[in-house]
């Protein structure tokens, strides 16, 4: 089962240990400071339009109000409006760009519950907490928490979104803390809890932190990390690039517990990052790679994927052949669409031509669907290969199945199938570049016009060069005096004229 599963993320709701030293604060103060510090753009209640208008009147308050309490309750007073709990939850979610308008909302509302509403739900009050400690206002967001603690309604739900608030803020020992403070305020510190934190940590790019976190809540708290913990830590150490750190991590886990099958994110993110780590990591992350298959362990498709696209980067066909082999053989991982794009472009710039083809065949067979990348690699490898019969072949499948071919491709293949004397496929070629609106055309079609005439194909020739003209696409004065040369000549000189009228009048 993925980690992701089983912690705790930033749900709404934050904390931090209630006995740390509080300093005096106002309004104003927080007010000042809030100015003062960064913070993210939050959802607003304009981005809804299908909002209803009693949340969308109270939002709109709450948005133009100040920081004063008593202003921003006079206001809501004049609305004349009651509320239900799920009317609260939404104009908060809504407002948290306006943290102290809706602190008075969330205390004024209080009152003004529909019946049978007495008290605010648990969700109105983790928004609440979540709200301030996005906001970095602590000390008020302690406050609620204080008052969640009083109704019995504090989670780890709570402490989820203290530990993202504080991460955030560049106060990881406090989120340690705040973890430490848990069973003070009667919400279980265990594994899970713990999981929550590290997520936090690491979500922050603060995965240093949360290692060394481990100790202390292992000796303060006696609180064990478990596979779960090992993933996020991993995972964190590939967000970050963080290699030197990967691998302790990596022996920390395998010694405490174990080799799990189950436990694939941490497999993953390790050898991801090792793969990605430098030049010589792919050849370590292989060798931790065989290690685990030993102990019947395999990572999933991210370090697949990375380690194709290694191999692809060094043309080492040898290596990307041997780790298709194995994704093929242990049926775990299915090869993907950008997966089998970087095998058809390693078999192409090897010139294995036909290789490359038993791969886009072997696609769909395996739940794999070929997309313009995929064909526009193949059709490059193709035409440069000068296997034309093929080329025809893959472009009319890819524009079969609405896959659109480059500007490079389509130049090139009109070019060659008319130097070869495929100039129905040439011409099959331009009209799709045209049809795409793939910029730019004149070169092409003044080429196309010219090799048509030079092909004594004139009838195909002027209707081509016509269409460019209506489509206000550039026919220069050489083609058109070519072609006058070749109409005057077999007595069709008042085609030549039809056309230069047109060509002048655009």
């Amino acid at each position: 089962m993925s980690h992701r599963k089983r912690h705790l993320t930033s749900s709404p709701g934050c904390l931090s240990p209630h006995h740390h030293k509080r300093r005096p604060s106002s309004a104003a103060g927080d007010e000042d400071d809030l100015r003062r510090r960064p913070l993210p753009t939050f959802p607003s209640y304009l981005d809804d339009p299908d909002l209803p208008p009693k949340p969308r009147l109270l939002c709109s308050i709450l948005a133009s109000s100040s920081s004063s309490p008593s202003s921003t309750v006079a206001s809501l007073d004049d609305s004349g409006v009651a509320v239900s709990p799920s009317d609260v939850e939404l104009v908060l979610r809504l407002s948290y760009s306006h943290p102290f308008p809706s602190l008075a909302f969330f205390r004024w509302s209080s009152s003004r519950l529909l019946p049978p509403h007495t008290r605010h739900s648990p969700y109105s009050y983790n928004l609440l907490v979540d709200l301030l400690g996005k906001n970095q206002l602590f000390d008020p967001m302690w406050d609620v928490v204080n008052s969640m603690r009083a109704e019995g309604i504090l989670s780890l739900a709570t402490f989820a979104s203290i530990f993202s608030s504080l991460a955030a803020a560049d106060r990881p020992d406090e989120a340690v803390s705040a973890f430490l403070s848990m069973p003070l305020h009667g919400v279980p510190r265990d594994t899970p809890a713990l999981n929550s934190l590290l997520s936090a940590l690491c979500r922050a790019g603060r995965t240093t932190d949360a290692r060394g976190a481990l100790p202390r809540v292992r000796s303060e708290a006696g609180v064990s990390p478990d596979a779960d913990s090992f993933a996020i830590l991993l995972e964190g150490c590939e967000n970050e690039s963080d290699y030197r750190a990967a691998r302790p991590v990596f022996d920390e886990m395998v010694k405490t517990v174990g080799w799990d099958p189950v436990n694939v994110p941490a497999y993953d993110s390790f050898l991801t990052t090792l793969v990605r780590s430098n030049p010589s990591g792919l050849s370590e992350a292989m060798r931790f790679f065989e290690i685990m298959q030993h102990n019947r362990c395999f990572p999933g498709i991210k370090f697949f994927r990375a380690a194709l696209q290694a191999y692809v980067d060094t043309r080492d066909a040898r290596g990307a052949a041997g780790l298709w082999e194995v994704l093929s053989r242990q049926g775990r991982c299915l090869a993907d669409t950008n997966m089998y794009n970087s095998m058809i472009s390693l078999h192409g710039y090897l010139q294995q031509t036909d290789a490359a083809i038993r791969c886009l065949d072997e696609m769909v067979l395996h739940g794999a669907f070929p997309d313009s990348q995929t064909y526009n690699v193949l059709l490059q490898f193709l035409l440069k290969s000068r296997k034309l019969r093929e080329a025809a072949a893959i472009f009319i499948e890819m524009v079969k199945n609405e896959c659109c071919p480059s500007h490079c491709n389509c130049v090139t293949a009109v070019r060659i199938f008319i130097d070869t004397g495929d100039w129905k496929m040439g011409v099959k070629v331009w009209k799709c570049m045209v049809a795409n609106n793939l910029q730019p055309f004149e070169e092409s079609g003044n080429m196309l016009v010219a090799k048509l005439r030079d092909m004594d194909l004139l009838p195909e020739a002027c209707k081509i060069a016509e269409d460019m003209i209506d489509r206000g696409i550039k026919l220069s004065s050489s083609t058109l005096s070519k072609l006058k040369h070749s109409l005057l000549k077999v007595g069709k000189g008042s085609i030549h004229d039809h056309l230069l009228r047109k060509w002048k009048s655009h």
